[in-house]
């Protein structure tokens, strides 16, 4: 029953208001010693104690990720959901630091967008320092306008996942919210006014006149009422003439990279026909060499095979097969053959003296180069050679 949400309370963006904390963290809430003691049977007016106790925010902390009385006292708030008045109290306290950070927290769960913009964002302008405990247990030093702007731009804070709001501009331009002035704005344009001036008196003349004109209606004055009074045209031609020149400059960088690809492509494809011609030049020259190389090879082997030595044996071979043939003739002519001879019987007449003839001169020799050898001494009345 003390878990329960409140049966007035409404729900809120379609779901149960402790629903928006994930439920593992919001069983170590209803878990811990804390909720179970200090947070039983709090209400919206005795909240506020419990609040202003309060000396750091967080999460969870430590190895078993116990939760921070600063996010008991949050869920304490979605239980028993608080009218909008007291929370924004809570924001607009200046007394009590935390106080204000845990209706600001609060509000950013449950509020709409209009009214998240509406209320946090003049928190921006409290510097104060905050104690915050991180994961580990340790504390660190922060600032309620750091706290201010985590709220507004992240997704995440104290362990706690934000609901989506719209961008800031989105609701400007549907008219829903006017826009953000800076609280340094007025500095801004008093120390303006007061350069202005200064230029003005120093510019002017020592007369009654420049004097005169000087208490009158100053330009700077009117200047700075016109742009007030006509602060959406101006913020309208200023938007107008941005998009403009931010629509040049990406229309030049788009030319620009256009141009930068051309040159890219076009010294590509001539890195690749060099690479392609070096290539082609290096084969061309690599057959040359292997060409001339065989060439050479070619005329060793045909200088080899026609050596001199060769040639005159062949030479000899050719004289004495045609002296042979000649003397053949001539024994034939010189011995014509009867009708019923046999031509062998001549040549067997003659064949043991042509026997003795050839193994007395040598030039039976199965040696070629012996045989011519022994036939050119027999020739000069030499010995054969053996």
């Amino acid at each position: 029953m003390a878990n329960r949400t409140d049966p007035a309370a409404k729900s809120i963006r379609g779901t149960n208001p402790q629903n928006l904390v994930e439920k593992i963290l919001r069983s170590k809430i209803y878990q811990h010693t804390y909720w179970k003691e200090q947070c039983f049977g709090l209400t919206a007016e005795t909240l506020v104690d419990k609040a202003m106790e309060l000396d750091h925010l967080g999460g969870t902390h430590g190895g078993n990720r116990k939760p921070t009385p600063f996010m008991c006292l949050v869920m304490k708030m979605l239980q028993i959901q608080p009218d909008k008045d007291i929370v924004v109290e809570f924001i607009k306290n200046e007394d009590y630091k935390y106080v204000r950070v845990l209706g600001a927290f609060y509000l950013r769960l449950t509020g709409t967008d209009i009214d998240v913009y509406r209320y946090l964002e003049p928190l921006y302008n409290d510097y104060r320092k905050l104690r915050r405990k991180l994961a580990d247990g340790k504390y660190t030093l922060t600032h309620v306008d750091e706290v201010i702007d985590e709220l507004l731009t992240h997704d995440y804070s104290c362990d706690i996942a934000l609901p989506r709001v719209k961008k800031r501009w989105t609701l400007e331009n549907i008219g829903s919210l006017e826009p953000r002035k800076s609280a340094l704005e007025d500095d801004f344009e008093e120390e303006e006014e007061k350069d202005e001036e200064d230029q003005l008196v120093a510019g002017l003349e020592d007369d009654g006149h420049g004097k005169d004109y000087y208490r009158g209606r100053s330009p700077a004055r009117e200047r700075d009422r016109d742009r007030k009074r006509d602060s959406h045209r101006y913020r309208d031609r200023d938007y107008d003439r941005d998009y403009e020149r931010d629509y040049d400059r990406d229309r030049g960088r788009g030319r620009d990279r256009d141009r930068d690809r051309d040159r890219d492509r076009d010294r590509d494809r001539d890195r690749d026909r060099d690479r392609h011609r070096l290539r082609e030049d290096k084969e061309y020259g690599r057959d040359r060499e292997w060409e001339g190389r065989e060439r050479d090879r070619r005329d060793r082997d045909r200088g080899r095979r026609r050596s001199p030595s060769r040639s005159r044996s062949r030479s000899r071979d050719r004289k004495d097969r045609d002296e042979e043939r000649r003397k053949r003739h001539a024994r034939s002519s010189a011995s014509p053959r009867r009708r019923g001879d046999r031509p062998e019987d001549a040549s067997t007449r003659d064949e043991p003296k042509k026997k003795k003839e050839k193994k007395d001169d040598g030039t039976d020799h199965p040696d070629p180069e012996i045989a011519a050898a022994n036939k050119l001494r027999a020739s000069l009345g030499m010995k054969p050679l053996k």
